[in-house]
């Protein structure tokens, strides 16, 4: 018999649980504040500059200001020109030098500047002019800023949807903006529930009671994410006393609701009844582990002035979930109110120092410590995940120092020891810094994932485009063998970043030959995190199990079948086999999904092929009109050996080993 107190909301997954909250979590109108109070939030304008910088022809250097015709030879300095000062009543002639410094304006007459170091003071009297000789000849222009170099007056400085850092802080100084208009960070209401909870403060428990970590964990984690917080302290697990604090919380000016506690199936759990009541429950239960019991609600509130909504989660009472679920719900929910434009938590590809066994029903956020280490078993450098240890809900170490969450999909089975999976990061990667014996192709991977790491998290990358990575095989989510393509693809598409408009690895992540689990992801990376390109990599083939084309057909919304045959034409000239490729293409909304083989030379292979459109391609998916088709070249005209063919075979010849094909290995 069904409990009549269970909600008739669905368990739902946790990608649905996030495309729910950020689908609700609408921009709040913007304000103005003054310079100080806008670090940390989002322009909800552009910011020009009112003058130029520099405003006046500014000295690089100290030296003297000359007329780069007269050459080396002796001169009177007839003025001084100094940062602040502007020494410009005196106008420089053929045969005179004025003495300046390092951003001091450049004297009328004078057109270059020669460094102190190439000139050398002359003796003179004291009743004398002082005179320099000037040792070495300069050109016209050498070492002078000239009026707008830096800042052209009326230019566009900072853009509309940019976050403020200190950097951006300087640029409003710098230009004279002292109040600006941005996206305010959302007001958040947090209280804790239960009749076992008391005030941390207490010096000794009675039986059956603990202090309350979860408050002062989740007002800290909400100051984090620059919010303003309302603390409403501890509400016993009675409905009226409940009812009462809510509604106090509702009617003042709040924009997220956050309670912990009281949201699973006992019969003194009375904040979903209170959040059904008061407003629309969209979810209740989540199939993932930690945070099944995360209630989301929309709550319309009315008064004299306005109509408001307020969205309320409902967060798990163990300290671990209650903290879990802030991070993978309420973070973007907080950005996506403040006006980022990439609300989710970055995500990286990291590789298990240990063996996990992972939960037979439910996705699992198991916390792990990231580290940036020099994998001896890998052959490369890469980010290596630890676990925090044992990962029950309520025990809040294994949240201590984590600053991962590993998403393992349930299977009940043991991930091995060196297995890729994804992991989404919370807090600062510990050891990012290469060390001094850090040759300069680890440098180089460095550089790679901090760009790509920029790249999820920075919504002031306008220029760029996000590649996602996702390579498909049951031998390697299992475990059972170390994904080779992943790695290839990731250095191929930042290798070729320049090439691609500025395009870097955003996310990387090892799915099983499962078209369920398939669509899901390439769904989410394409609806909620707004990849640009995502490329998937195996399942192409004849096998039972190569079931990528069908996923991939099933979520697209335009084909794209010109990739295709550039890629097969490419592969022929390598094997016959290349034929047998069933690879998809297409665009789903704004993202442009490609099907490539699971041999990682293959990929190269492809990516090669392609990289003369895919730039002008991702241009026109993001609606650049002005982007032309490149002017075509009659055949008479063309080179008879083609680029892509010496690229090609160049490529080949670093490997020191056989072309692959587009079927040869497909990571099975």
């Amino acid at each position: 018999m069904k409990n009549n107190r269970e909600s008739e909301v669905k368990m739902i997954s946790a990608e649905e649980a996030v495309r729910i909250v950020l689908d609700l979590s609408k921009r709040l109108p913007p304000v103005t504040v003054d310079l100080h109070d806008a670090f940390g939030k989002v322009l909800a304008e552009d910011i020009r500059a009112p003058d130029p910088l520099p405003p006046y022809p500014a000295s690089v250097k100290d030296g003297y200001a000359v007329i780069a015709a007269d050459g080396p030879g002796e001169y009177p300095i007839i003025t001084e020109s100094r940062a602040g000062n502007d020494g410009l009543d005196v106008t420089v002639t053929p045969g005179t030098v004025a003495y300046v410094t390092t951003g001091g304006p450049i004297p009328d007459g004078a057109d270059a500047v020669v460094q102190v170091e190439d000139t050398k003071l002359v003796e003179t009297a004291s009743s004398e002019p002082k005179r320099v000789r000037v040792l070495t000849k300069v050109n016209t222009g050498v070492d002078i800023r000239p009026v707008g170099c830096d800042i052209n007056r009326d230019a566009v400085v900072l853009k509309a949807e940019e976050l403020i850092g200190a950097a951006e802080i300087g640029l409003l100084a710098t230009v004279g903006v002292l109040a600006v208009k941005v996206y305010p960070t959302p007001t958040i209401a947090v209280l804790s529930t239960g009749d076992e909870l008391i005030e941390p403060t207490c010096k000794s428990l009675n039986r059956g009671q603990i202090r309350d970590s979860n408050r002062a964990m989740i007002v800290a984690a909400a100051i984090q994410q620059k919010c303003k917080v309302v603390d409403l302290g501890i509400a016993r697990d009675d409905e009226d006393e409940i009812r009462a604090v809510l509604d106090k919380a509702l009617s003042s000016d709040i924009d997220i609701l956050l309670t912990s506690g009281g949201v699973s199936m006992g019969d003194r759990d009375f904040i979903k009844p209170f959040l059904q009541n008061r407003g629309k429950v969209y979810f209740d239960k989540i199939a993932m582990r930690p945070g099944k019991p995360l209630t989301f609600a929309e709550i319309t509130t009315e008064s004299a002035e306005k109509v408001k909504k307020v969205l309320a989660f409902g967060l798990p009472g163990n300290p671990v979930s209650c903290l879990v679920c802030f991070n993978l719900f309420v973070i973007p929910s907080i950005r996506n109110l403040s006006g980022w434009t990439q609300p989710l938590l970055p995500r990286v590809h990291a590789y298990l120092k240990h063996s996990i066994k992972t939960d037979s029903a439910r996705k699992e956020f198991h916390r792990a410590i990231i580290k940036w280490e020099n994998n001896a078993e890998l052959g490369f450098p890469g980010f290596v995940a630890e676990s925090t240890g044992h990962q029950m809900s309520s025990r809040l170490l294994s949240m201590k120092s984590a600053n991962a969450l590993l998403e393992l999909p349930p299977s009940g089975r043991e991930i091995p020891s060196g297995s890729p999976v994804s992991a989404i990061l919370i807090s600062d990667i510990v050891g990012f810094a290469p060390g001094n014996n850090s040759s300069s192709s680890e440098l180089d991977t460095v550089t790679q994932y901090t760009k790509s790491m920029k790249l999820n998290a920075d919504t002031s990358a306008c220029s760029a485009y996000k590649v996602a990575i996702l390579t498909v095989s049951d031998t390697v989510s299992s475990g059972a063998g170390p994904d080779r393509s992943g790695p290839r693809a990731v250095s191929v598409v930042n290798s070729s970043s320049e090439k691609l408009g500025g395009a870097m690895v955003a996310a990387t992540a090892v799915v099983q030959d499962d078209i369920p689990s398939i669509k899901e992801i390439l769904e989410r990376w394409s609806d909620v995190e707004k990849m640009d390109l995502i490329l998937t990599l195996g399942g192409t083939g004849f096998t039972p199990r190569d079931v990528t084309p069908e996923a991939t057909k099933g979520v697209i919304e335009k084909e794209t079948p010109g990739l295709l045959h550039v890629m097969m034409q490419e592969s022929l000239k390598v094997t016959q086999f290349a034929m047998l490729s069933r690879a998809a293409a297409g665009i789903r909304g704004s993202t442009l999904i490609i099907n490539m083989p699971g041999n990682p030379n293959a990929v190269g292979e492809c990516m090669e092929a392609l990289l003369p459109a895919l730039k002008h391609a991702l241009k026109q998916i993001k609606g650049d009109k002005r982007e032309k088709h490149p002017r075509h070249i009659p055949h008479a005209q063309a080179d008879t050996k083609d680029v892509w063919e010496r690229s090609y075979q160049a490529a080949h010849d670093d490997a020191k080993q056989p072309p692959a094909s587009l079927h040869t290995c497909d990571c099975k």
